[in-house]
């Protein structure tokens, strides 16, 4: 793949996430393709993918992705990412707590043949887990 296919694939991802379209952003994604989340855990392929993107905004509906300029490097992409949004459903068998939240995020992405193969997104999840109110942050006294 070029630069320039890569780039193309990277900007269709973008726009299936922003315009919450499962189906366009799931098809970028190889037939045999890994993703590594510690929300969405261990998945594989178009349909895993499409089963993680239906349940994170059933929880998260409103959520807004703000994208920073991709970093490649031959065949692997970096995208660092800012989501911020308010947890409206349930996940994991977790009842929505109507807070609010905000993060970081790096999707670390490799591609082949057009697709997606590996997808590993790196975040602070008990981070988020303590802004939604689904766990105590332990506070320390000086």
């Amino acid at each position: 793949m070029t630069r320039n296919d890569i780039v193309v694939v990277i900007d269709r991802w973008m726009s299936g996430l922003r315009g919450r379209n499962g189906e366009a952003f799931s098809r970028l994604y190889a037939d045999h393709a890994t993703v590594e989340s510690p929300l969405g855990g261990n998945l594989s392929g178009p349909e895993g993918v499409r089963k993680a993107f239906d349940a994170f905004f059933a929880a998260f509906p409103d959520a807004v992705f703000t994208f920073e300029s991709p970093c490649i490097d031959g065949d692997r992409v970096a995208v660092p990412v800012s989501i911020a949004g308010t947890h409206a459903g349930g996940f994991s068998g977790l009842p929505a707590t109507g807070k609010p939240f905000r993060f970081a995020l790096v999707f670390l992405l490799e591609l082949r043949d057009g697709q997606i193969v590996r997808d590993r997104r790196v975040y602070d999840f008990t981070g988020l887990l303590v802004q939604i109110g689904m766990l105590k942050a332990k506070v320390r006294d000086h």
